[in-house]
Protein backbone atom coordinates (compact mmCIF):
# COMPACT_ATOMS: atom_id res chain seq x y z
CA UNK A 1 0.00 0.00 0.00
CA UNK A 2 1.25 3.01 -0.87
CA UNK A 3 1.89 5.65 1.97
CA UNK A 4 -1.09 8.38 2.25
CA UNK A 5 1.15 10.89 2.10
CA UNK A 6 2.80 10.34 -1.09
CA UNK A 7 -1.03 11.16 -2.09
CA UNK A 8 -1.38 14.04 0.18
CA UNK A 9 1.72 15.39 -1.70
CA UNK A 10 0.84 14.58 -5.31
CA UNK A 11 -2.65 16.57 -4.76
CA UNK A 12 -0.36 19.49 -3.54
CA UNK A 13 2.07 19.60 -6.46
CA UNK A 14 -0.31 19.16 -9.44
CA UNK A 15 -3.66 21.44 -7.68
CA UNK A 16 -1.30 23.82 -5.64
CA UNK A 17 2.39 24.29 -6.32
CA UNK A 18 2.05 23.74 -10.41
CA UNK A 19 -1.58 24.36 -10.83
CA UNK A 20 -2.45 22.23 -13.68
CA UNK A 21 -4.99 22.89 -16.05
CA UNK A 22 -6.58 20.58 -18.71
CA UNK A 23 -4.74 20.51 -21.73
CA UNK A 24 -1.50 21.04 -20.55
CA UNK A 25 2.11 18.81 -21.16
CA UNK A 26 3.47 17.36 -18.02
CA UNK A 27 6.50 16.19 -17.68
CA UNK A 28 7.10 13.90 -14.42
CA UNK A 29 10.83 12.97 -14.46
CA UNK A 30 12.79 11.01 -11.97
CA UNK A 31 14.78 7.65 -10.65
CA UNK A 32 12.66 4.66 -10.57
CA UNK A 33 13.46 4.60 -7.04
CA UNK A 34 10.51 7.36 -7.03
CA UNK A 35 8.05 5.20 -8.74
CA UNK A 36 5.51 5.07 -5.61
CA UNK A 37 5.33 9.24 -6.19
CA UNK A 38 5.74 9.13 -10.04
CA UNK A 39 2.34 6.67 -10.04
CA UNK A 40 0.89 9.15 -7.61
CA UNK A 41 1.65 12.11 -9.73
CA UNK A 42 0.56 10.09 -12.83
CA UNK A 43 -2.61 9.60 -11.67
CA UNK A 44 -2.95 13.35 -10.64
CA UNK A 45 -2.18 14.72 -14.09
CA UNK A 46 -4.88 12.83 -15.41
CA UNK A 47 -7.34 13.58 -13.02
CA UNK A 48 -6.75 17.21 -13.34
CA UNK A 49 -7.24 16.66 -17.63
CA UNK A 50 -3.71 17.10 -18.64
CA UNK A 51 -1.17 15.17 -20.48
CA UNK A 52 1.65 13.59 -18.43
CA UNK A 53 4.65 12.93 -20.10
CA UNK A 54 6.89 10.72 -18.25
CA UNK A 55 10.89 10.74 -17.42
CA UNK A 56 12.07 7.99 -15.69
CA UNK A 57 16.25 7.66 -15.76
CA UNK A 58 18.45 5.82 -13.08
CA UNK A 59 20.50 7.91 -11.45
CA UNK A 60 23.13 5.43 -12.25
CA UNK A 61 23.42 7.12 -15.62
CA UNK A 62 25.05 9.92 -14.87
CA UNK A 63 28.22 8.58 -13.38
CA UNK A 64 28.02 6.13 -16.47
CA UNK A 65 27.66 9.11 -18.93
CA UNK A 66 30.95 11.40 -17.07
CA UNK A 67 33.01 7.93 -17.29
CA UNK A 68 32.62 7.11 -20.51
CA UNK A 69 31.63 10.35 -22.49
CA UNK A 70 33.94 11.92 -25.01
CA UNK A 71 34.81 15.59 -24.88
CA UNK A 72 32.81 16.58 -28.16
CA UNK A 73 29.62 14.59 -25.92
CA UNK A 74 30.24 16.07 -23.23
CA UNK A 75 30.01 19.50 -25.08
CA UNK A 76 26.65 18.58 -27.18
CA UNK A 77 23.68 20.51 -26.93
CA UNK A 78 20.90 17.90 -27.18
CA UNK A 79 18.46 19.09 -29.51
CA UNK A 80 15.75 16.72 -28.09
CA UNK A 81 16.07 18.37 -24.58
CA UNK A 82 16.03 21.42 -25.77
CA UNK A 83 12.66 20.98 -27.78
CA UNK A 84 11.58 19.47 -24.63
CA UNK A 85 11.82 22.57 -22.38
CA UNK A 86 10.49 24.66 -25.28
CA UNK A 87 7.21 23.06 -25.35
CA UNK A 88 6.28 21.34 -22.27
CA UNK A 89 4.00 23.24 -20.05
CA UNK A 90 4.80 22.25 -16.43
CA UNK A 91 7.46 20.39 -15.36
CA UNK A 92 7.57 18.69 -12.02
CA UNK A 93 10.87 17.05 -11.41
CA UNK A 94 11.76 14.56 -8.49
CA UNK A 95 15.20 14.22 -6.43
CA UNK A 96 15.42 10.64 -5.82
CA UNK A 97 19.40 9.91 -5.34
CA UNK A 98 20.23 6.24 -4.53
CA UNK A 99 24.26 6.85 -4.19
CA UNK A 100 24.31 10.59 -3.76
CA UNK A 101 28.25 10.45 -3.96
CA UNK A 102 28.14 8.38 -6.99
CA UNK A 103 29.95 11.34 -8.86
CA UNK A 104 32.43 12.65 -6.13
CA UNK A 105 35.50 10.85 -8.43
CA UNK A 106 34.43 12.59 -12.04
CA UNK A 107 37.07 14.93 -12.73
CA UNK A 108 35.89 18.41 -12.22
CA UNK A 109 36.97 19.77 -15.78
CA UNK A 110 34.62 16.96 -17.50
CA UNK A 111 31.80 18.54 -15.08
CA UNK A 112 32.22 20.93 -15.74
CA UNK A 113 32.46 21.01 -19.67
CA UNK A 114 28.62 19.16 -19.32
CA UNK A 115 27.43 21.96 -17.23
CA UNK A 116 28.39 24.56 -19.57
CA UNK A 117 26.71 23.04 -22.37
CA UNK A 118 23.42 23.11 -20.37
CA UNK A 119 23.33 26.76 -20.72
CA UNK A 120 21.10 26.89 -23.47
CA UNK A 121 18.38 24.63 -22.11
CA UNK A 122 18.73 26.16 -18.72
CA UNK A 123 18.14 29.72 -19.81
CA UNK A 124 14.96 28.44 -22.17
CA UNK A 125 13.70 27.12 -19.42
CA UNK A 126 14.14 30.23 -17.06
CA UNK A 127 13.51 32.13 -19.44
CA UNK A 128 10.15 30.47 -20.40
CA UNK A 129 8.99 30.27 -16.59
CA UNK A 130 9.96 33.90 -15.78
CA UNK A 131 7.20 34.37 -18.59
CA UNK A 132 4.72 32.61 -17.35
CA UNK A 133 4.79 29.76 -19.88
CA UNK A 134 6.02 27.29 -18.22
CA UNK A 135 5.11 26.03 -14.77
CA UNK A 136 7.71 23.96 -12.37
CA UNK A 137 8.44 22.02 -9.05
CA UNK A 138 11.19 20.34 -7.93
CA UNK A 139 10.63 17.69 -4.99
CA UNK A 140 12.26 15.58 -3.25
CA UNK A 141 11.66 11.29 -2.99
CA UNK A 142 12.83 10.14 0.69
CA UNK A 143 15.46 7.68 -0.16
CA UNK A 144 18.21 5.72 1.96
CA UNK A 145 20.91 7.54 0.36
CA UNK A 146 20.02 11.05 1.37
CA UNK A 147 18.58 9.29 4.77
CA UNK A 148 22.17 8.48 5.52
CA UNK A 149 23.50 12.17 4.19
CA UNK A 150 21.46 13.30 7.35
CA UNK A 151 22.27 11.13 9.62
CA UNK A 152 18.81 9.53 10.14
CA UNK A 153 16.77 6.12 9.40
CA UNK A 154 14.68 6.29 6.63
CA UNK A 155 11.74 6.46 8.70
CA UNK A 156 12.92 9.39 10.66
CA UNK A 157 13.81 10.86 7.65
CA UNK A 158 10.50 10.46 5.68
CA UNK A 159 9.08 11.93 9.09
CA UNK A 160 11.31 14.97 8.21
CA UNK A 161 10.66 15.40 4.46
CA UNK A 162 6.82 15.67 4.76
CA UNK A 163 7.35 17.76 7.69
CA UNK A 164 8.84 19.95 6.26
CA UNK A 165 6.57 20.50 3.50
CA UNK A 166 3.56 20.56 6.06
CA UNK A 167 1.96 17.60 4.73
CA UNK A 168 1.60 16.43 8.35
CA UNK A 169 -1.11 18.83 8.58
CA UNK A 170 -5.42 18.38 7.65
CA UNK A 171 -5.21 20.85 4.50
CA UNK A 172 -1.56 21.31 3.65
CA UNK A 173 -2.66 23.91 0.99
CA UNK A 174 -3.92 26.42 4.19
CA UNK A 175 -0.95 25.53 5.27
CA UNK A 176 1.29 27.83 2.77
CA UNK A 177 -1.58 29.82 2.27
CA UNK A 178 -0.58 31.07 5.68
CA UNK A 179 3.00 31.25 5.10
CA UNK A 180 2.74 33.02 1.77
CA UNK A 181 0.83 35.78 3.86
CA UNK A 182 3.28 35.97 6.34
CA UNK A 183 6.75 35.71 3.30
CA UNK A 184 4.86 38.62 1.13
CA UNK A 185 5.10 41.16 4.15
CA UNK A 186 8.84 40.62 3.95
CA UNK A 187 8.71 41.25 0.18
CA UNK A 188 6.16 43.95 0.61
CA UNK A 189 9.02 45.69 3.11
CA UNK A 190 11.78 44.79 0.63
CA UNK A 191 10.45 46.37 -2.21
CA UNK A 192 11.94 49.53 -3.37
CA UNK A 193 14.90 48.85 -1.21
CA UNK A 194 18.43 49.86 -2.29
CA UNK A 195 21.08 47.68 -0.13
CA UNK A 196 20.54 44.53 1.87
CA UNK A 197 23.92 43.74 4.49
CA UNK A 198 24.39 40.32 5.82
CA UNK A 199 27.11 40.05 8.59
CA UNK A 200 28.28 37.70 10.52
CA UNK A 201 30.43 36.97 13.86
CA UNK A 202 32.24 34.33 11.82
CA UNK A 203 33.25 37.12 9.34
CA UNK A 204 30.68 37.40 6.69
CA UNK A 205 29.73 40.99 5.55
CA UNK A 206 28.29 40.76 1.83
CA UNK A 207 26.60 43.70 0.44
CA UNK A 208 24.28 43.28 -2.15
CA UNK A 209 22.68 46.09 -4.44
CA UNK A 210 18.97 44.98 -5.13
CA UNK A 211 17.53 48.41 -6.21
CA UNK A 212 15.37 48.42 -9.21
CA UNK A 213 15.21 44.36 -8.50
CA UNK A 214 11.89 42.44 -7.89
CA UNK A 215 11.54 40.09 -4.83
CA UNK A 216 9.73 36.92 -5.07
CA UNK A 217 7.41 34.93 -2.57
CA UNK A 218 8.51 31.37 -2.80
CA UNK A 219 5.53 29.33 -1.06
CA UNK A 220 5.58 25.89 -2.47
CA UNK A 221 5.38 27.00 -6.15
CA UNK A 222 8.51 26.00 -7.86
CA UNK A 223 10.19 24.20 -4.93
CA UNK A 224 8.31 21.76 -2.63
CA UNK A 225 8.87 22.21 0.20
CA UNK A 226 9.66 25.72 0.14
CA UNK A 227 10.14 28.24 2.28
CA UNK A 228 12.27 31.53 1.50
CA UNK A 229 12.23 35.33 -0.74
CA UNK A 230 14.76 36.11 -3.05
CA UNK A 231 15.84 38.66 -5.91
CA UNK A 232 18.54 39.16 -7.59
CA UNK A 233 21.78 41.49 -7.80
CA UNK A 234 21.73 44.42 -9.85
CA UNK A 235 25.03 43.57 -11.62
CA UNK A 236 24.74 46.75 -13.49
CA UNK A 237 24.47 48.94 -10.75
CA UNK A 238 27.39 51.73 -10.29
CA UNK A 239 29.18 49.18 -7.67
CA UNK A 240 28.41 46.16 -9.62
CA UNK A 241 26.24 44.52 -7.24
CA UNK A 242 27.75 42.45 -4.84
CA UNK A 243 30.91 43.13 -2.46
CA UNK A 244 32.30 41.87 0.54
CA UNK A 245 32.99 38.61 1.68
CA UNK A 246 30.75 35.08 2.44
CA UNK A 247 32.07 32.65 4.98
CA UNK A 248 29.29 29.79 4.31
CA UNK A 249 28.38 27.71 7.28
CA UNK A 250 27.46 24.47 5.53
CA UNK A 251 29.36 22.59 3.16
CA UNK A 252 28.62 23.00 0.03
CA UNK A 253 26.79 20.40 -1.97
CA UNK A 254 27.04 20.10 -5.98
CA UNK A 255 27.15 17.03 -7.89
CA UNK A 256 27.24 15.04 -4.98
CA UNK A 257 30.62 16.81 -4.26
CA UNK A 258 31.07 18.33 -1.12
CA UNK A 259 33.16 21.80 -0.27
CA UNK A 260 33.95 22.49 2.94
CA UNK A 261 34.17 25.83 4.41
CA UNK A 262 33.70 27.85 1.36
CA UNK A 263 34.89 31.33 1.57
CA UNK A 264 34.01 33.69 -1.44
CA UNK A 265 35.10 37.69 -1.76
CA UNK A 266 33.13 39.54 -4.21
CA UNK A 267 34.49 43.01 -6.12
CA UNK A 268 31.76 44.70 -8.15
CA UNK A 269 29.57 41.61 -8.79
CA UNK A 270 32.16 38.89 -9.35
CA UNK A 271 34.08 36.67 -7.15
CA UNK A 272 37.55 37.28 -6.99
CA UNK A 273 38.69 34.83 -4.34
CA UNK A 274 37.48 31.17 -3.53
CA UNK A 275 38.87 29.27 -0.55
CA UNK A 276 37.76 25.78 0.98
CA UNK A 277 39.39 23.52 3.38
CA UNK A 278 38.05 20.33 1.16
CA UNK A 279 37.69 19.94 -2.47
CA UNK A 280 38.64 23.55 -3.53
CA UNK A 281 39.80 22.84 -7.05
CA UNK A 282 36.14 21.75 -7.66
CA UNK A 283 35.23 24.67 -6.23
CA UNK A 284 37.88 26.60 -8.89
CA UNK A 285 37.01 24.63 -11.71
CA UNK A 286 32.94 25.37 -11.22
CA UNK A 287 33.06 28.93 -11.35
CA UNK A 288 35.35 29.47 -14.24
CA UNK A 289 33.34 27.10 -16.23
CA UNK A 290 31.75 29.81 -17.72
CA UNK A 291 31.92 33.89 -18.07
CA UNK A 292 28.70 34.35 -15.86
CA UNK A 293 29.54 31.42 -13.09
CA UNK A 294 31.51 34.03 -11.25
CA UNK A 295 28.81 36.29 -10.66
CA UNK A 296 26.08 36.30 -8.22
CA UNK A 297 23.07 35.43 -9.68
CA UNK A 298 20.47 34.99 -6.60
CA UNK A 299 20.60 36.66 -3.02
CA UNK A 300 17.88 34.76 -0.87
CA UNK A 301 16.32 34.49 2.67
CA UNK A 302 15.42 31.39 4.34
CA UNK A 303 12.37 31.40 6.14
CA UNK A 304 11.04 28.07 6.87
CA UNK A 305 10.91 27.40 10.60
CA UNK A 306 9.99 23.95 10.59
CA UNK A 307 13.34 23.08 8.89
CA UNK A 308 16.12 23.81 11.77
CA UNK A 309 19.18 21.50 11.14
CA UNK A 310 21.33 20.67 8.36
CA UNK A 311 20.84 17.26 6.12
CA UNK A 312 23.22 18.02 3.10
CA UNK A 313 20.56 18.61 0.69
CA UNK A 314 20.20 22.12 -0.60
CA UNK A 315 16.37 21.84 -1.19
CA UNK A 316 15.80 22.16 2.87
CA UNK A 317 18.86 23.35 3.98
CA UNK A 318 18.49 26.80 1.87
CA UNK A 319 14.94 26.87 3.14
CA UNK A 320 16.24 26.81 7.04
CA UNK A 321 14.54 29.67 9.38
CA UNK A 322 16.73 31.72 10.25
CA UNK A 323 19.75 31.46 7.16
CA UNK A 324 20.46 33.26 4.19
CA UNK A 325 21.59 31.85 1.15
CA UNK A 326 23.50 32.90 -2.00
CA UNK A 327 23.61 31.49 -5.37
CA UNK A 328 26.97 31.56 -8.09
CA UNK A 329 25.72 31.60 -11.48
CA UNK A 330 22.39 31.95 -13.52
CA UNK A 331 20.03 34.50 -12.17
CA UNK A 332 16.69 34.28 -12.18
CA UNK A 333 15.27 36.66 -15.53
CA UNK A 334 12.04 37.20 -13.43
CA UNK A 335 13.61 39.00 -10.63
CA UNK A 336 15.45 41.38 -13.07
CA UNK A 337 18.99 39.52 -12.85
CA UNK A 338 19.85 38.19 -16.29
CA UNK A 339 22.89 36.77 -15.51
CA UNK A 340 23.62 33.50 -17.81
CA UNK A 341 25.60 30.44 -16.59
CA UNK A 342 25.73 26.68 -17.14
CA UNK A 343 25.86 26.94 -12.83
CA UNK A 344 23.82 27.80 -10.00
CA UNK A 345 25.17 26.68 -6.59
CA UNK A 346 23.17 27.36 -3.69
CA UNK A 347 25.15 28.28 -0.43
CA UNK A 348 23.61 28.37 2.91
CA UNK A 349 25.17 31.13 5.46
CA UNK A 350 23.87 30.59 9.26
CA UNK A 351 22.30 33.88 10.67
CA UNK A 352 21.20 32.07 14.09
CA UNK A 353 24.62 33.12 16.42
CA UNK A 354 24.92 36.60 16.23
CA UNK A 355 23.87 37.33 12.56
CA UNK A 356 21.98 40.49 11.77
CA UNK A 357 20.31 41.25 8.06
CA UNK A 358 19.99 45.16 7.37
CA UNK A 359 18.29 47.17 4.45
CA UNK A 360 18.78 50.57 3.89
CA UNK A 361 20.59 51.11 7.47
CA UNK A 362 17.41 49.37 9.30
CA UNK A 363 18.39 45.86 10.81
CA UNK A 364 15.58 43.46 9.78
CA UNK A 365 16.59 40.13 11.50
CA UNK A 366 18.40 39.77 14.32
CA UNK A 367 20.12 35.78 15.56
CA UNK A 368 17.72 34.68 13.00
CA UNK A 369 15.14 36.12 14.08
CA UNK A 370 13.12 38.49 12.07
CA UNK A 371 12.34 41.74 14.23
CA UNK A 372 8.72 42.43 12.98
CA UNK A 373 5.67 40.66 14.25
CA UNK A 374 3.60 38.91 12.01
CA UNK A 375 6.94 37.78 10.07
CA UNK A 376 7.57 34.27 9.10
CA UNK A 377 8.85 32.41 12.40
CA UNK A 378 6.57 34.67 14.57
CA UNK A 379 3.66 32.03 15.42
CA UNK A 380 2.48 31.77 11.99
Amino acid sequence: MRDPRLDRLARVLVTYATGIKPGQIVRLSGDPVALPLLEALYEEVLKAGAHPYLKVAPDAFNSIFFEAANDAQLRFVNPIALFEVEKIDASIGLWAETNTKALSRIDPKRQSLASAARKPILRTFMERAAKGDLRWCGTLFPTAASAQDAEMSLRQYEDFVFGAGHLDQPDPVAAWRRIEAAQQKVVDFLTGKKVIRFQTPKGTDLTVNVEGMRWINCCGHENFPDGEVFTGPNLQAADGGVNGVVHYSFPAVHHGREVHDVVLRFERGKVVEAHATKNEGFLSEMLDQDEGARSLGEIAIGTNYSIVEYTKNTLFDEKIGGTFHAAVGAGYPETGNRNESGLHWDMVCDLRTGGTITVDGTVISRDGKFVFPGWPGSGV
